[in-house]
C-alpha cells in the first residue's frame, strides 16, 4: 500500500464501484441479430473488439448492458497471468451490448474516475492470482468476492482524472506506434508481392511455372542457390536442464517465428555440454523452421546454436543473403500449405531442396533488399518509441499511483478521460 495521505477504498465499495459476472446462455438462444456479446478473446491490450461473433435473441437485463466507463476483466484461463487483462468502455456500444459469464464488470460509480480505476487494475497494487483460484479442469478463476474486497488509493476525484489524463495521452502515443507499425509491415507485405514479381527495372515479363517475372530473372531450386544444413539437438528429452543456462545463444522455433525476418532476439542459452549436441550456426545464416510453425524465416544476428526443428540456409555467391532472406518471408504460406499432413506438420530439406526460387542479376538483388531494409528500419524506428513508452507508461503508472509524482497542482486538460 502505498505511504501518501490519500484516503483508501475496497473496490467493492458502493462509493467506489460495483463488480458483476456477465450471462449465460444457450445454443438456443444465438442467432443472426440480437444483443451482441463481448467474450474473452475480445478484451486484450486495452482494447474491446466488438465485432463480435454472438448475438443473443433472448432477453437481456438492462442492468447487464455495457454502458461508457465500464471496465471488463477476463475471469477465467489456463494461465494465471492472463485472469484481470482489462479494458474500458470507451463509449457506450450500439447496437446494445453484452458480456459473457466469463469476463466480470466493474462499473464505477460518479464519485470516482472509470479510467483511474482501470489504470489501478494494471499497476502492481493489484496481484489478481491472489484474488484467483485454479479449479479442478486447471483453469484459473477470478474470485469475485475478493476482488470486491482489493484496497486501491482514492485521491480526490480532480486528482484522479489529471492521473488519468497524463496516463490516456501515454497509452494514446503507444497505440499510434502501433498503428504506425502494423501500417508499415502492410506496406513492407506489399513492396515484396511487387518487388519479386516486377523487380525494379520495368522489364517485360515472361511466363515461368510460377507466375509471370522479369525476362532476365531466373527461377532456380533453392538448393541451387545455397546450401541447406539442418539444426541438431541430439538429447532426448530436450527439455534436459543440464544443458541450458551458459553463454551460447540458442534459437528456436519460436525465436524465429516472433522474429520478423532479423533474428535478434533469444529466449534460451546453452551450456558448453549442451553445445556438444547442437549446431552452430554464424551471423548471416538464414534460418527456416521445418517443425509445427512452417516456413518462417529470420537472418541471425549473432552465432547461435540451433536445434533440428530449424534449417540453416547459406547462400551462394551468386545469390544476397539479404534479398534470399525477404523472398523466402514471401514464401511461408505456401510451404505451409503444402506441408505434409499428420499429427504435426514437419517438412525437411528434402522438402526445401526444389522449392523454387526467382534470381534477378545480383545487383538488382542488393537494390531489392536496400529497399526493404529501409522499411523493416523504419519499423524498428516505430518498435523502438513504441517500446520506450511503453517503459515510460509503466513507470509513470507505478510512481502516479503511489504519489512518488503528484499532478494535483498541474493545468493538465482531462476531457478525455472524464466521464
Amino acid at each position: 500500500m502505498s505511504k501518501t495521505t490519500w484516503p483508501h477504498i475496497a473496490l467493492g465499495d458502493p462509493a467506489c464501484a460495483s463488480i458483476d459476472r456477465g450471462v449465460s446462455w444457450s445454443k438456443s438462444d444465438e442467432g443472426e441479430s440480437g444483443i451482441k456479446v463481448v467474450a474473452i478473446p475480445d478484451v486484450r491490450s486495452g482494447i474491446i473488439n466488438f465485432a463480435c461473433k454472438v448475438r443473443l435473441t433472448c432477453p437481456i437485463s438492462p442492468r447487464k448492458l455495457l454502458t461508457k466507463g465500464d471496465i471488463l476483466l477476463v475471469g477465467s484461463s489456463g494461465a494465471s497471468k492472463n485472469v484481470g487483462r482489462s479494458a474500458i468502455v470507451r463509449s457506450t456500444p450500439k447496437p446494445p451490448t453484452t458480456f459473457a459469464s466469463f469476463l466480470a464488470r466493474i462499473r464505477p460509480t460518479s464519485g470516482v474516475n472509470a479510467h483511474f480505476i482501470a489504470y489501478a487494475l494494471q499497476s502492481h497494487l493489484v496481484n489478481f492470482e491472489d484474488h484467483s483460484k485454479r479449479a479442478a479442469d486447471g483453469k484459473y478463476n477470478l474470485q469475485v468476492e475478493s476482488l470486491r474486497s482489493q484496497i486501491i488509493p482514492h485521491p480526490p476525484k480532480p486528482e484522479q482524472e489529471k492521473i488519468a489524463a497524463v496516463l490516456w495521452k501515454v497509452q494514446r502515443a503507444i497505440e499510434v506506434e502501433e498503428k504506425l507499425i502494423a501500417t508499415t509491415r502492410e506496406l513492407k507485405q506489399s513492396a515484396m508481392r511487387r518487388l519479386f514479381t516486377h523487380g525494379l527495372r520495368g522489364e517485360q515479363q515472361k511466363q515461368t511455372d510460377i507466375g509471370r517475372i522479369p525476362q532476365s530473372w531466373r527461377v532456380c531450386s533453392l538448393a541451387q542457390t545455397a546450401r541447406l544444413e539442418r539444426g541438431r539437438f541430439m538429447h532426448r528429452p530436450r527439455n534436459e536442464p543440464r544443458f541450458y543456462g551458459g553463454k551460447t545463444p540458442f534459437v528456436q522455433t519460436g525465436d524465429v517465428v516472433r522474429s520478423q525476418g532479423w533474428i535478434r532476439n533469444h529466449t534460451q542459452t546453452l551450456n558448453d555440454e549442451g553445445v556438444t549436441i547442437s549446431r552452430i550456426f554464424p551471423r548471416g545464416t538464414i534460418l527456416i523452421t521445418i517443425a509445427a510453425n512452417i516456413g518462417f524465416t529470420g537472418i541471425l544476428d549473432y552465432d547461435c546454436a540451433c536445434p533440428d526443428s530449424l534449417v540453416g540456409i547459406t547462400p551462394g555467391p551468386e545469390v544476397d543473403n539479404w534479398y534470399l532472406g525477404y523472398y523466402l518471408q514471401t514464401q511461408q504460406a505456401d510451404m505451409d500449405r503444402q506441408a505434409p499432413k499428420g499429427t504435426q506438420k514437419n517438412i525437411n530439406i528434402q522438402f526445401l531442396t526444389p522449392w523454387p526460387v526467382v534470381v534477378p542479376p545480383l545487383g538488382e538483388q542488393k537494390e531489392i533488399a536496400r529497399t526493404l531494409q529501409t522499411i523493416d528500419r523504419k519499423i524498428s524506428l516505430h518498435e523502438r518509441k513504441r517500446t520506450n513508452l511503453q517503459d515510460l507508461f509503466q513507470t509513470l503508472l507505478h510512481q502516479l499511483m503511489t504519489a512518488q509524482i503528484r499532478v494535483d497542482k498541474l493545468d493538465i486538460d482531462t476531457s478525455e478521460v472524464r466521464q
